[in-house]
């Protein structure tokens, strides 16, 4: 994976609001990747970016990632499932319209590092 390719990802996610959750699908139709591509970015190199924003389309994560994230989804105020297994994904949905032009200001700078 190329470094503009992690730094797309990584932009990507933090521009999704507090509060707010997104799916590896999402962010790999926002900068054009494969969702695998942008999941295998974010265990690489998500540790510094808000990963628990992060999530598979139904809202869960893989329990070791799942324990580290609640406390995070407590402080934003993202509501966990009735199952736990991950959060109420379609009630903490972000707005993708948004995402898109706040990530495409966040990356201008990078349309002339991909050459």
């Amino acid at each position: 994976m190329d470094e503009v390719h992690v730094e797309r990802v990584l932009r990507a996610v933090e521009q999704v609001p507090p509060g707010r959750v997104v799916s590896y699908g999402d962010l790999g139709d926002l900068v054009g990747l494969r969702p695998r591509h942008v999941g295998s970015i974010m265990s690489h190199w998500g540790i510094n970016v808000t990963w628990w924003r992060v999530t598979n389309r139904v809202g869960d994560l893989p329990e070791a990632l799942l324990a580290r994230a609640r406390p995070h989804w407590e402080q934003e105020g993202i509501a966990l499932k009735d199952s736990g297994s991950g959060c109420r994904f379609a009630d903490h949905h972000a707005d993708l319209d948004r995402l898109g032009e706040d990530y495409a200001r966040a990356a201008a700078d990078l349309d002339d590092a991909a050459g």
